[in-house]
């Protein structure tokens, strides 16, 4: 039987997206295929899409069902999430054997390299387009299992996420196409016949390839490696976080639906949920099967990774220590406020929240007068104050706490110093077993810090640390120790002088960190965009790869020659 969607069709709906990806990423300009606005979708949307209602009741279906995806050593059912609001999902998933699993997921791969960039290219964009169509329902799988607020889960979840994997496939498709399909090669020999060979090149996937799903953002750092690896020719095995599953399981049955359609395997994208406490990412993780591993999680199990699975190629993002240096600025009320909303998006749940806020003690010049040390910190606390006064915007941007971790976490470090700001509790009247925390504020003495500072660690959750420092120059050697020894996924600076500005820059050059300078209006430091902006870096301790870059992409395949002589 022919498959229902043919190279030509696929072509039609998504060769003109795959172009404006692939000039996206070297302009480095804004474009977004998928809409941010919840509106965009249902009814007067996007084709096909389910709009609010819609997305809702499909997300309410799932509940309390088994969510069956026909995949081989499927030997029972396993599941457990709990919403960080509050309600169990009870959606049940299949378990798999794994020695039955496995080599079912690499049958299908010669297919796949055989089908070539092109053809791979576009059936990971009619998976992202049907993942794009039920956009809201997956903000309600992501929010219940994240704790984003609805609205964050709907767009870091959905849209941003889907740019994310887009741009991964872009990467993936340029990288391929360094070498041609084949090539006539003819040397001279003088007075002698020439040597004629006739050579075909192909990119070759290394093998399968393991995500190891996390549980704050599922979609978002999931899709990046996910994508690159199907686009270079690698099935790929899904292990998502225990407490994050459906996401990535509606991802997971999405693209073994297309697969099959466009004539494929199905068994190229596949699931792996382990039951309560069998940890199977550390059994998964050094099988010789898997060739390809994405981590997003913990420095401590990210380091195990890389020096244990010495069979596969490994890309991190681990733990890092995000710092702001506040030196001087001619817009304080916008500084305050940009740094206001930074500090409480997700109760400080991202990667990318600024943790450390380096300020000279002796204080700062602005545009409205001269701040001292205190005055700095009493504004930052006062405007987090105002930014989260009534319970309904701070619920809107504030989310759930997701684990009882990082509770403990945020009570622990109101002991390490002076509180600049109390953590308050907020109740969310719709989910009244949601715990909803805003952040806490703690100063802290910088001079001269040894290995057990508080501030030279991650402290995960809605914690920042006002540091105070001698001197901005200090400031800056402060930042440099803590990217070099302990990583940063993103560093922001303030300052309205030209050799602060080169001083900063040139750390973050030389130990390589993503830099924002200055920012003070809708863009924050803990943001960034597909397409134009990278997401880290994979120069410092935070992480081994960035987001996306050739780099990431290049070493999932490799580029194998056949000769004939001609």
């Amino acid at each position: 039987m022919a498959a229902e969607l043919s190279p030509h069709l696929l072509s039609e709906r998504h060769r003109p997206t795959l172009d404006r990806a692939l000039d996206a990423i070297r302009t480095r300009a804004y474009w977004s295929p998928h809409p941010e606005h919840p509106k965009a979708y249902g009814e007067g949307g996007a084709p096909g899409s389910l709009g609010a209602a819609e997305g809702k009741a499909a997300f309410d279906a799932v509940l309390h069902t088994r969510l069956g995806l026909d995949q081989p050593g499927t030997d029972g059912w396993t599941g457990g999430e709990i919403s960080p609001y509050g309600p169990e999902l009870a959606v049940e998933y299949p378990h798999a054997d794994l020695d039955v699993l496995l080599p079912a997921i690499r049958a299908g791969m010669p297919a796949w390299r055989e089908a070539g960039p092109e053809t791979r290219a576009l059936v990971c964009l009619e998976i992202l387009a049907r993942i794009s169509a039920r956009t809201h329902e997956f903000g309600h799988a992501v929010m219940h299992t994240s704790g984003q607020a609805f609205m964050m889960a709907f767009q870091a979840g959905g849209p941003h996420a889907q740019d994310r994997g887009l741009e991964a496939v872009a990467y993936a498709y340029e990288e391929q196409l360094r070498a041609p399909r084949t090539a006539d090669w003819s040397k001279p020999q003088g007075k002698r016949d020439p040597i004629d060979l006739h050579k075909t090149f192909t990119a070759a996937g290394r093998g399968i390839s393991l995500l190891i799903g996390c549980n704050t953002f599922p979609t978002w750092n999931g899709y990046p490696g996910l994508f690159a690896s199907l686009a270079t020719g690698n099935p790929v095995l899904v292990k998502p976080h225990p407490r994050a599953v459906l996401p990535l399981a509606l991802t997971v049955q999405l693209a073994r639906e297309v697969l099959t359609e466009a004539g494929f395997d199905p068994n190229l994208v596949a699931l792996a949920v382990e039951r309560p406490g069998e940890g199977i990412a550390k059994t998964l993780a050094v099988r010789p099967e898997i060739r390809i591993i994405d981590y997003t999680g913990s420095t401590e199990f990210g380091d195990w990774l890389e020096a244990n699975a010495r069979q596969a190629q490994v890309y991190t993002e681990k733990a890092g220590v995000n710092t702001i240096v506040v030196d001087t600025t001619d817009d304080y009320r916008g500084m305050l406020a940009n740094l206001a909303f930074s500090l409480s998006l997700y109760s400080g749940q991202m990667c990318t929240t600024p943790q450390n806020l380096l300020i000279p003690r002796d204080g700062i010049t602005t545009d409205v007068g001269d701040k001292s040390y205190d005055d700095v910190v009493t504004d930052i606390a006062a405007a987090v104050t105002g930014l989260l006064g009534e319970d309904a915007r701070a619920n809107g941007l504030l989310g759930a706490l997701v684990n009882p971790d990082v509770k403990a976490r945020l009570e622990a470090a109101a002991q390490l110093g002076e509180v600049a700001l109390p953590s308050r509790e907020v109740v969310n009247p719709d989910f009244p077993e949601a715990v909803v925390r805003t952040p806490l504020i703690v100063k802290l003495d910088g001079s001269k810090p040894d290995e057990d500072a508080p501030y030279l660690s991650e402290c995960f959750g809605p914690v920042s640390f006002a540091v105070a420092v001698d001197s901005t120059a200090e400031a800056v050697e402060l930042l440099r120790r803590t990217i070099r020894d302990k990583g940063a996924m993103t560093v922001g600076a303030y300052t309205t002088s030209p050799e602060v500005e080169r001083a900063v820059e040139d750390v973050c050059l030389d130990e390589s960190a993503q830099l924002s300078l200055n920012l003070t209006g809708g863009v924050y430091v803990n943001q960034t965009a597909a397409f134009s902006d990278f997401h880290g870096s994979g120069g410092n301790p935070a992480a081994n790869a960035a987001l996306c870059d050739g780099a990431f992409v290049s070493n999932r395949f490799r580029t194998l020659e056949v000769r004939r002589q001609r």
